[in-house]
């Protein structure tokens, strides 16, 4: 089975983060590398698109937003959902 345009893009991102910084953790490349190809920034999306639990993607976002890599634009307090950009945007 071939994987579409968008798988394909997403592979191409994550390939291309994980070359340029070697020592970031595989999750917090895909975050990034998911908004590189454009999915919306969204902590429980990504969790359910990519089968990860919601609180490892919320830690991972935690270490990339400290970094300095992403901007937290929305939390939901009840459901932690969180909304993030890249940094500068």
């Amino acid at each position: 089975m071939s994987e579409s345009p968008e798988e394909a893009a997403f592979v191409a991102a994550l390939d291309r983060i994980a070359a340029a910084c070697p020592a970031l953790p595989p999750l917090e490349a895909g975050l990034l590398a998911a908004l590189d190809v454009g999915l919306p920034g969204d902590s429980r999306a990504f969790a359910r698109t990519f089968g990860v639990e919601h609180a490892l993607v919320l830690r991972a976002l935690a270490g990339l937003e400290e970094a300095g890599r992403i901007a937290v634009t929305a939390r939901d307090a009840r459901t932690q959902r969180t909304r993030f950009a890249a940094a500068g945007v």
